[in-house]
């Protein structure tokens, strides 16, 4: 009931706020073109850089040159790969639905682009004559709007997966569909107190909201648990379970070859900007400048087209800490990846929700006088002891579940037999390690069993 009131009191439109919505009064529809086109090229560049960022990183960390020979540093590499892709041949499987492997590739990676349309880069700036803010649109919901897209972006992978008529393509779709819902969930809750703190999901409003301090602060527990989750959404190491190419070759896009393979690629490095660019807006002051330098000659970098800069240095922050964990870290185990998410993930950011929301409550009087007066506490002390004992119930209840999944496991581990006839079925077995055969009593026979 806690959480109800403060998430309603998070998104009632009639409520005062110190934020106010962005203003979009100044800026024509030919505006909006033109800022939509600047969004496009902005990812299509950055993606091209990313790709030849991570060749040469992991290069470096495992002593090699990485791409240096197509333009100055290898810069050209990237380029050179993607029109490749386009003059390669391009294959239909004779089983496939043709419709759809055409259209999943199309609306994977169109897809990849729409969440970018709510992202605030900058603050209010001047453009062609006209004050308009560099956001191409704004919503009172506009962060659930990315979890929508992300949400209806699972269609492309597993369509992808199911119309190429294979049994690997349809094993990784179903795998890497599963991982993405899975881990959206945990995502959109550690997204809730954000909501919570910032008192809106307008991703302006949150951006606003963090002008005196940034939500990585006070919510700490939920930036870790995004940063995790939009590993997995991604389908990045030590998460890309999708594409284990020991186990499924290439996962849902092993069929697709020339620029239906490009759309995939491209799709994944625009979505790793994406969940990168909403990291930076909920959890780092989006594009403010960092608290020392936000200071310098009051604010002075807080405004115009330095918030662009400050915006970018963020985002590429991520992206090098994607190309770190591929390069250091190993791939899970898909059945240790679910179990983590499931077991772990979402029921921990459950009790954290809870509990912000509690201390969002006690800091609003919502807990009432009645209730202190009972712990014998303030409200916000009050708060964090029912969060204590609600944390308690949790770890219990988790600890009970163990044990007793364990004990179910271990009663349902079959029973071998010490001696066994091997005829018995009317086909020779062989012993397993440990066991003897029926009548063979001798040394000998043990012996060369065993051995």
């Amino acid at each position: 009931m806690i959480l109800l009131h403060a998430l309603a009191a998070a998104t009632d439109p009639t409520l005062p706020r110190d934020n106010p919505i962005t203003d979009f009064s100044d800026t024509p529809w030919w505006l909006s073109l033109v800022k939509a086109l600047l969004l496009f090229v902005f990812l299509l560049l950055n993606t091209l850089i990313v790709i030849w960022f991570e060749r040469r990183v992991i290069g470096r960390m495992q002593q090699r040159p990485g791409p240096n020979r197509t333009g100055p540093f290898g810069l050209l590499q990237t380029l050179a790969d993607g029109v490749k892709l386009a003059l390669k041949e391009d294959l239909t499987p004779k089983n496939a639905d043709k419709l759809i492997f055409i259209l999943a590739p199309a609306f994977f990676g169109a897809l990849a682009f729409v969440s970018f349309a709510i992202i605030p880069l900058g603050p209010t700036v001047s453009m062609f004559g006209h004050q308009t803010p560099l956001q191409l649109t704004d919503l009172p919901v506009a962060v659930l709007l990315v979890l929508a897209v992300a949400g209806v972006g699972a269609y492309g992978v597993v369509l992808a997966g199911w119309s190429s008529g294979s049994t690997y393509p349809l094993l990784g779709g179903l795998r890497s569909t599963a991982q993405i819902i899975s881990y959206e969930i945990a995502m959109g809750l550690a997204l809730v107190a954000v909501f919570l703190y910032s008192g809106s999901m307008s991703t302006s409003q949150i951006v606003e909201s963090q002008k005196d301090l940034w939500h990585i602060v006070p919510l700490i527990i939920s930036f870790v648990i995004y940063v995790i989750t939009m590993v997995g959404e991604t389908n990045r190491l030590p998460f890309d379970l999708a594409e284990g190419e020991g186990e499924l070759t290439g996962g849902f896009h092993t069929e697709y070859s020339s620029l239906k393979f490009a759309m995939f690629f491209l799709g994944e490095y625009v979505n790793m900007f994406t969940v990168s660019a909403l990291a930076t807006t909920c959890f780092l002051g989006g594009w403010q400048a960092p608290p020392g330098i936000a200071a310098i000659n009051d604010g002075m970098f807080n405004h115009g087209w330095w918030g662009l800069l400050w915006f970018f240095l963020k985002i590429w922050a991520f992206m090098f800490f994607f190309v770190w964990l591929r390069g250091s870290l190993p791939r899970t185990r898909y059945d240790q990846f679910m179990r983590f998410g499931w077991k772990f993930l979402i029921p921990g950011t459950l009790v954290w929700v809870i509990a912000v929301a509690f201390l969002k409550a006690a800091d609003n009087g919502y807990l009432g006088e009645k209730t202190v007066s009972f712990l014998g506490a303030d409200r916000r002390l009050a708060s964090l002891i029912v969060i204590g004992v609600l944390a308690l119930l949790v770890l219990a209840a988790t600890w009970i579940w163990e044990g007793k999944a364990s004990a179910r496991a271990e009663a349902a581990k079959p029973v071998i037999p010490d001696v066994i006839d091997p005829y018995a079925g009317g086909y020779p077995v062989p012993p397993l390690p440990g066991q003897r055969l029926a009548g063979s009593e001798s040394t000998n026979t043990k012996a060369v069993i065993h051995g």
